[in-house]
């Protein structure tokens, strides 16, 4: 499960401003799991610090959400603390109550509740208010194609609270977390790490029953962008797309190629195709050639 961090002895209370500035100095690496715990101290002395979220919601406010509307990629459930500044994202969290007005009015989905999740970074968290939400940890050793379908060794681990002052640090394809809504609002306050390769790490929807991958909740931009470039018969897309599909770095690219190669063949070098996707040495594509045979097969 994500590697609880202890409380420390002292009694350090800071502002923003303080833990932004820390995190832009060289004492701080979260390219690492240790570098990236090495934060816990300047994190739990800005929770300690009971006003700062308020005045920094005031000020929000005030400018209309400005600051939001410019540089918040999240939704309405996240506010971020300060622009991305490339090797990590400052954030809090709002985690409604199952009675809350906007959980009745737009379900739980929003939120990820009872929805078996992975991230596909590391970060670190602490409950700043409220019960914090409930979570169903399980872990996995992280080494899987990504596959739907594909089956997974889940660990159950346990049921617990991220309660006022429990600081949690979530390993990347390695902890799930199914959560419940909390008792009563609640808010979390997150460091996130960001890889140079962010954009293409993949987060995950697990089948804790059956034990599988349900779906893979991430696709670049990329990968739309060239699923279109295909649909649309424009150009040298189909150039681009072979390229992709020999040579990208990223699998889940490699797989997105492959596809929309497969969409626009006809006949025998369709199946030819999805062939020769079904020999790759890639397990995602392979597994994506595989279904397609099987579909074609089965009439």
């Amino acid at each position: 499960m994500p590697r609880l961090i202890d409380p420390a002895t002292d009694d350090q209370v800071i502002d923003l401003d303080a833990l932004i500035d820390w995190c832009e100095s060289p004492a701080f690496d979260p390219g690492c799991e240790e570098g990236l715990a090495a934060a816990a101290p300047m994190l739990r002395a800005l929770s300690r610090n009971r006003n700062f979220l308020a005045d920094f919601a005031i000020a929000e406010l005030k400018t209309r959400c400005a600051g939001q509307r410019q540089a918040n990629p999240y939704s309405a459930q996240v506010m971020l603390l300060c622009p991305p500044k490339g090797k990590y994202v400052l954030r809090a969290a709002f985690w409604p109550a199952e009675r809350d007005h906007v959980v009745r009015m737009s379900g739980p989905a929003p939120f990820l509740y009872h929805v078996p999740h992975d991230h596909g970074f590391d970060f670190l968290t602490i409950g700043y208010l409220g019960p914090g939400y409930v979570s169903d940890y399980y872990e996995y050793d992280g080494d899987v194609a990504g596959a739907a379908g594909e089956a997974v060794a889940l660990r159950f681990v346990e049921r617990s609270h991220l309660s006022q002052g429990r600081m949690l640090l979530y390993r990347a394809n390695r902890d799930i977390h199914a959560q419940l809504p909390p008792d009563s609002l609640s808010v979390s306050l997150n460091i996130l790490a960001s890889a140079p390769d962010q954009g293409w790490r993949r987060q995950y929807r697990f089948d804790t029953v059956g034990g599988t991958i349900a779906q893979c909740m991430t696709v670049a931009s990329a990968q739309l962008l060239l699923e279109l470039a295909v649909g649309s018969d424009t150009g040298n897309a189909m150039d681009l797309a072979q390229d992709f599909a020999a040579h990208h770095p990223a699998d889940a690219m490699r797989r997105t190629a492959w596809d929309a190669i497969g969409t626009r063949l006809t006949g025998a070098a369709r199946l030819a195709h999805w062939e020769r996707g079904a020999r790759s040495s890639s397990p995602l594509i392979r597994s994506g050639c595989e279904d397609a045979l099987r579909s074609i097969h089965n009439g």
